[in-house]
């Protein structure tokens, strides 16, 4: 046992951290947009408020990278300096565009009374935004892994991040647009059975 596979370990151990605190938000938001009751969004945000200490965990995956870069790999080699960048700019992009938002529906769900979702909440769970963000950071943080496994030269790790990049921000709207598409018959429906009988 040495330093290396003791940083390399808690490396690993950082990246599947990661990867949780991401699976907890995919599977929140997904409830979350399926969700009729006030209740059941508090009760969401709650889990998802809990796997924030997770997100911590990305300055280890980062401390960790770097320590072996510059013991082992060095700066020289394109693929460790793709992936520590781009660890980098992950981090700003969910304090800009995921966590104001998960705060902005915590609150509203704080504030509405028990019963049927009040529009302005409806419309904060349904933010295409917010589900772009997230599924971008984990196709990302995928991206990252491949080139940990793989370790292809400056060029093609370049290449594959731009796809993990477009290939989050691609499904990221298409999965806004399939469930707002559905979302918007079951609303349709739900305003039709409450409509009194002639």
């Amino acid at each position: 046992m040495t330093t290396y596979t003791i940083v390399l370990f808690l490396h690993i151990s950082g990246a599947i951290g990661y990867f949780v605190a991401m699976g907890t938000w995919l599977f929140s938001l997904s409830a979350l947009r399926r969700a009729q009751r006030v209740e059941q969004v508090r009760a969401l945000t709650q889990l998802i408020r809990r796997s924030g200490p997770l997100f911590g965990i990305s300055v280890l995956l980062l401390v960790t990278g770097l320590y072996m870069t510059i013991t082992a790999w060095g700066f020289q080699v394109g693929w460790t300096l793709v992936a520590l960048i781009s660890l980098i700019l992950i981090a700003p992009l969910g304090s800009a565009f995921i966590e104001p938002r998960r705060r902005a529906i915590d609150r509203l769900a704080q504030e509405a009374p028990d019963g049927p979702l009040p529009r302005s909440l409806e419309r904060s769970t349904h933010d295409p935004i917010l589900l772009t963000a997230v599924q971008t950071v984990t196709i990302l943080l995928l991206g990252i892994v491949f080139l940990m496994t793989n370790k292809p030269s400056l060029a093609g790790s370049l290449v594959v991040m731009a796809i993990a990049l477009v290939l989050g921000l691609a499904s990221g709207l298409l999965v806004s647009r399939v469930t707002g598409a559905s979302g918007q018959d079951t609303a349709t429906q739900a305003n039709s059975m409450r409509e009194p009988i002639a």
